[in-house]
């Protein structure tokens, strides 16, 4: 099956990005470097064409107990404006999806997915729907753009009237945005560098990419590539589906328990919160390695005699730390902070410890 360029693949092949096959689409993973870019994205703005995400609409009657049914957090603390990190339970004990859900009314939801599960995670919401809420898929029609980095908002409040520096963390508004109307813009990202996310059509979205360089370029603004996106997030300690978290990982191994509310009845809600109170055989920690080596995921992780007790989802050399650091899932009782581990990185044990998370402190 062939892969979907996004609305500004020709940008980044023009720009001389390396394009890799990514959750089905033609993916700018590099520009000028992995380094360059996660460092800039630290230091200054870094843009990042992100538009591979899948988008639900969730509206009508039904919709809040639709949506409160079928994620793990809890949708009724959630404002007008207001967004949610949560992930959808698989009734099984794992995760079909991680996801961001936007509150646009009482009656209105935006369900914000990883490209890579779009039509699971469809097919999940609609066998849930006993109730015939109204869903609308608009991941082929729209466009996403992440601005992140300290001076993300020098760079974009030059180009609306909304007010961006008074936005607090995980918020939205839609308004004006360089000429364009109906752009919503949220307080999310994936990097801790802080910054902003863009929802545009997808015949807007060259303009506001332009425009948003345009505004940047006194800035240090860069394009920024899915590699860099991996390390800033692993800088963070933030799971990635896949690697860290998947349908065989429960949100409490992985670290996830502030997302999974028992103030309410969602699915799989009894059985995790079993695991909750009964405690769980394994967690998702963060490592350090202490000899020479980078981590990979899949590598597996021994104990001080050799033995296999877990095994890496994510590890790489980190850009701002210059520490080799990681994910892994370890026995429950090995998950403190300073206790040592040996990661197997081409056939030789290296000694790593657990640490706090995040890995960047900032």
């Amino acid at each position: 099956m062939k892969n979907k360029n996004t609305s500004l693949s020709h940008i980044h092949e023009r720009l001389g990005a390396k394009m890799i096959p990514f959750a089905g689409f033609n993916m700018p993973v590099q520009y000028s470097g992995v380094t360059v870019e996660h460092v800039n994205v630290r230091e200054h703005v870094g843009v990042f064409d992100v538009s591979h995400m899948g988008e639900f609409i969730i509206r009508g009657e039904g919709a809040f107990e639709l949506v409160q049914k079928i994620t793990s957090n809890d949708v009724s603390k959630l404002v007008d404006g207001k967004v949610q990190y949560s992930c959808f339970p698989n009734g099984k004990g794992g995760i079909i999806d991680d996801l961001l859900v936007y509150r646009i009314s009482k009656k209105a939801y935006l369900l914000v997915v990883n490209a890579s599960n779009i039509k699971k995670d469809w097919d999940w919401i609609l066998a849930h729907n006993s109730a015939g809420v109204v869903m609308e898929n608009i991941s082929d029609r729209t466009s996403l753009l992440a601005v992140q980095g300290p001076k993300a908002d020098l760079v974009l409040q030059s180009l609306t009237d909304m007010n961006l520096s008074d936005m607090s963390y995980y918020t939205f508004q839609k308004g004006v945005f360089a000429g364009k109307e109906n752009v919503l813009i949220s307080t999310t990202g994936y990097t801790g560098a802080g910054g902003f996310e863009i929802y545009v059509k997808n015949e807007d979205a060259e303009v506001i990419w332009n425009a948003v360089m345009k505004s940047g370029e006194k800035h240090h603004i860069l394009p920024t590539g899915l590699a860099a996106r991996d390390t800033l997030r692993l800088e963070m300690g933030f799971c990635l589906y896949g690697n860290d978290i998947d349908d065989s990982t429960s949100p409490i191994e992985a670290g996830l328990g502030w997302i999974t509310k028992f103030t309410n009845d969602f699915i799989d809600s009894d059985g995790l919160k079993k695991q909750k109170e009964l405690g769980v055989d394994r967690s998702l920690v963060g490592f350090e390695l202490l000899d020479k080596g980078v981590p990979r995921q899949g590598y597996d992780v021994l104990n001080d005699v050799g033995q296999k007790i877990g095994v890496v989802t994510s590890g790489t050399m980190s850009p701002s730390l210059k520490k080799a650091i990681g994910l892994a899932y370890v026995p429950f009782s090995m998950k403190s902070v300073g206790t040592e581990i040996y990661i197997t990185v081409r056939k030789k044990k290296l000694k790593a410890k657990v640490v706090s998370l995040p890995f960047y402190k900032g």
